[in-house]
């Protein structure tokens, strides 16, 4: 992923890997690689099907440390493309933790025999394709012989209906409401014979409109009215849409700015900050590595971040926390003209990472830095019957 985050061209590593694999059709680690790289390239359904492949050889796959492992994580996961587990290789690179990575397929008993361990992570992240295996690893977890990190009964409440619902009315805290809709509902919609707010009761034009399940903006469209629908479903495939009102965010000078903040152990750190002059940001989209103005002003977000974000949203941040009573939680947000904290996604599965050149970002690196300390912290102090930790190397 960072090869690619640098603009690196894969196929010569696709092609290796697709040698290997054809070499040994039992090298699961071969098309392991190979379905991140075709994932990378956009080449989503090829690479969930070439993972299938790998899944049938081994269900373990492993990182090693750097040197003798201070820390022995295992983590659950679940089959599917890059956004259906915790993408933990970024927080723990470069580390004394070593990462075992164990897929269980849906309706699949949990196998009693697992690699040595000493925290267990569950890294499934909340959607409908897992729904089920979160419901079986929370009748586990309770007698789970070492620590777990992330309840799975926890996790479920990251779906974007129920964060709305466990979020609601937190002063200085705003989301919209957020309705789930069939193709069908939204096709009466368009044509006047369904009113929206039948579907969704503050439900006003433009809206926000995206597939059940997809992340990263895939198929995410602002519909500005209700004929404005028809296009919008012929164009995207799935049976059920999440839609929610429109919130305009941009600030004074005309931009958008989207904030990604990391909980850990309850505590917030900034991630990072894309200001751009869509309302759909993505970090990679924003135009930050060409914009001198736009990285200073991502500099000092993250240089000042405990003592003006965080404090300013001091209470906002920590009912968040306590409401989803989760160690490990990634939140995207932004501030609304009212200065009050506007979310718009709550989950577990975010990348949270330092692959920016430190050329170009030399700011990032130390933030990034105390972001994978703090996950260590955590991981170390969950090993501690009295729970007060074991000092980070």
């Amino acid at each position: 992923m960072t090869m690619a985050f640098e603009g690196i061209d894969l196929a010569p590593l696709a092609t290796e890997l697709i040698a290997r694999a054809s070499a040994d059709q039992s090298d699961a680690d071969a098309l392991m690689d190979l379905s991140t790289i075709l994932q990378l390239q956009g080449i989503r359904d090829l690479g969930v099907t070439t993972q299938a492949h790998a899944l049938q050889t081994k269900r373990l796959f492993g990182l090693q440390s750097r040197g003798a492992p201070g820390i022995r994580l295992l983590a659950i996961m679940a089959p599917g493309d890059l956004m259906t587990n915790t993408p933990l290789e970024f927080l723990i690179e470069d580390s004394d933790i070593s990462l075992s990575m164990l897929y269980v397929l849906p309706d699949e008993p949990i196998p009693s025999e697992l690699p040595a361990h000493d925290v267990l992570f569950v890294a499934v992240s909340q959607s409908d394709r897992t729904h089920a295996l979160l419901d079986q690893l929370a009748a586990a977890a309770p007698s789970w012989p070492k620590p777990v990190i992330n309840q799975p009964d926890r996790i479920t409440n990251t779906s974007r209906t129920q964060a709305y619902q466990l979020l609601e009315g937190i002063p200085g805290l705003f989301m919209p409401v957020t309705a789930r809709a069939s193709r069908a509902e939204l096709q009466r919609i368009s044509t006047a014979a369904l009113p929206l707010r039948d579907v969704l009761c503050d439900g006003a034009f433009p809206l926000i409109v995206r597939p059940v399940d997809s992340h990263a903006g895939r198929s995410l469209a602002k519909v500005d009215a209700a004929e404005d629908l028809e296009p919008y479903l012929l164009a995207t495939g799935g049976d059920e849409f999440f839609i929610s009102r429109f919130v305009d965010y941009s600030s004074q000078d005309g931009l958008f700015r989207k904030y990604r903040i990391v909980f850990i152990d309850g505590v917030p750190h900034a991630g990072h900050m894309g200001v751009s002059e869509h309302w759909m940001i993505h970090y990679l989209n924003a135009g930050m590595a060409d914009s001198a103005l736009k990285r200073a002003e991502e500099e000092a977000f993250m240089n000042g971040f405990e003592i003006d974000f965080a404090r300013r949203h001091a209470d906002a941040l920590r009912t968040v926390a306590e409401r989803f009573a989760l160690d490990y939680l990634v939140i995207d947000c932004g501030e609304t003209g009212d200065g009050d904290l506007l979310m718009f996604e709550v989950c577990t599965g975010a990348v949270v990472h330092a692959m920016d050149p430190v050329d170009v970002f030399p700011y990032k690196r130390p933030h990034m830095n105390k972001v994978f300390a703090a996950f260590r912290s955590m991981l170390s102090r969950s090993m501690s019957p009295y729970g007060d930790g074991v000092p980070v190397v």
